[in-house]
């Protein structure tokens, strides 16, 4: 099965690590959209159909907390699983954010972690789909 991503962050920089770890990670994605801010990325959600969004939280214009809150209270996409992927330490604001039903991979996070997280929440099979080298064990951080 393949799916459709998007990726918010605020750095141009993250935003490339991350969907090229996507595509190396063996898994099957269709679309993979990118937005720098949460308001952008609501825009890609009103006009695509997105299977997975990986969401940081510290951004300007709008933050990933709110995304994820508008995102929730919209009743066709409310289900819509969601990793969020910051630097975020504040334990009462991540234990918050936790509970809007999202994943947390905090950066620096491996390849490896956020393949497995993306699993374990999408259901999609552990076995590579395209490519035969899945993501090894010990690669750098991101």
């Amino acid at each position: 099965m393949s799916f459709n991503v998007l990726v918010v962050d605020d750095s141009a920089v993250m935003r490339s690590m991350i969907i090229r770890i996507l595509k190396l990670s063996g898994l099957s994605f269709s679309e993979i959209y990118e937005a720098p801010n949460g308001r952008d990325g609501l825009e890609i959600l009103d006009r695509n159909w997105v299977d997975l969004a990986l969401v940081d939280i510290n951004m300007p214009i709008m933050n990933g907390e709110e995304m994820i809150d508008r995102i929730r209270g919209n009743k066709d996409i409310s289900d819509l699983p969601i990793i969020v992927v910051s630097t975020e330490s504040n334990v009462g604001r991540v234990e918050t954010i936790r509970q809007k039903n999202v994943e947390f991979v905090h950066k620096p996070f491996t390849p490896e972690v956020l393949r497995k997280t993306i699993i374990q929440l999408t259901g999609v099979s552990n076995e590579p789909l395209c490519g035969e080298n899945p993501l090894s064990e010990g690669g750098p951080d991101f």
